[in-house]
């Protein structure tokens, strides 16, 4: 497989959504067995079948390419994150997610939002690699990355994991990326209806459980234009041309099947914007009805 190279620090990719501008801050491209990990469904066979995932979101033998990235953008004088990514220096089980030692926090000044900048935070949900850059070492201790900002995400997500087993590795996960932010006061939790919740004038959060009980999408509105932010209720394109292919690690797979089976049925032949979160480049595009399914058309980005 042909290896690419990984993102520039100094390239900040970015969207127009209405008077929005949507930034993409890339953390790291991922290694190449996380698609057949994460993605088992989605064989090299069944991702031969669709050739226009060839050759951004696949390489020639099938082999997914996903990221990890999040997304800045200004609405109604707000500066707000959608997700923070992995994290440099965590402790953590999966070996390409361990310690790291990446440049995001740079992308995400070169996008004009220093951390200090930053006036909200939106956690789609509470995975390892949508958390981690919730706090940064200081001093030894981890501490708020963005400690003028909100921290938010949905009261059911947070109540789940909270009467939830988990494992050393996510409480590890929990003391270090989410315990702080919680202990400094920071974190909202906010009851989402099933109609979605408006947080900042064109800015709604959708609810799309099933990966985990309570996902979140972002929803961006601004002159007629529109655009959504996964999360993980999809993780890669192939899942628009096979909506029945989950991931390994959704809490309830056939409610995550529905979700998205619902929700590219809403997308699907509009002028709406899907922007995935783990999305390689060229990360987003727009939804077209293709041989029964979906597919994604791709809407390359702007640079600055």
């Amino acid at each position: 497989m042909t290896a690419r190279p990984a993102p520039d620090p100094s390239v900040v990719p970015s969207w127009t959504v209405g008077d929005i501008t949507v930034h993409r801050v890339d953390e790291i491209l991922l290694p190449p067995a996380t698609g057949a990990w994460l993605l088992p469904g989605a064989t090299p066979d069944v991702v031969a079948g669709q050739d226009w995932l060839r050759p951004d979101f696949a390489d020639d033998r099938g082999v997914l390419r996903l990221a990890s990235q999040s997304f800045a953008l200004t609405v109604a004088g707000r500066r707000i994150l959608v997700d923070t990514g992995i994290g440099n220096g965590k402790k953590r089980a999966a070996p390409a997610w361990h310690d790291l030692d990446t440049d995001y926090l740079r992308r995400l000044t070169a996008a004009g939002f220093s951390p200090d900048s930053v006036d909200l935070v939106i956690l789609t949900h509470l995975h390892t690699d949508h958390v981690g850059w919730n706090t940064r070492r200081l001093e030894g201790a981890w501490v708020p990355t963005f400690p003028a900002a909100r921290y938010l995400t949905a009261r059911a997500e947070r109540e789940f994991w909270a009467g939830h087993a988990m494992d050393e590795a996510r409480e590890q996960m929990f003391r270090d990326s989410v315990l702080p932010v919680e202990e400094a006061g920071l974190l909202d939790l906010v009851d989402v209806p099933g109609d979605g919740l408006e947080v900042v004038p064109g800015v709604r959060l959708v609810p799309t459980p099933g990966h985990t009980p309570g996902h979140l999408a972002v929803e961006l509105s601004s002159r007629g234009r529109r655009a959504l932010i996964t999360g993980d209720c999809i993780h890669h394109p192939v899942q628009l041309a096979h909506p029945g292919i989950g991931a390994c690690v959704d809490i309830d797979p056939e409610r995550s099947e529905a979700t998205r089976r619902e929700l590219l049925r809403s997308l699907a032949d509009t002028d709406t914007l899907l922007l995935g979160t783990h999305f390689a480049p060229p990360t987003a595009g727009r939804v077209l009805t293709h041989e029964g399914t979906y597919r994604l058309l791709p809407a390359p980005a702007g640079r600055r």
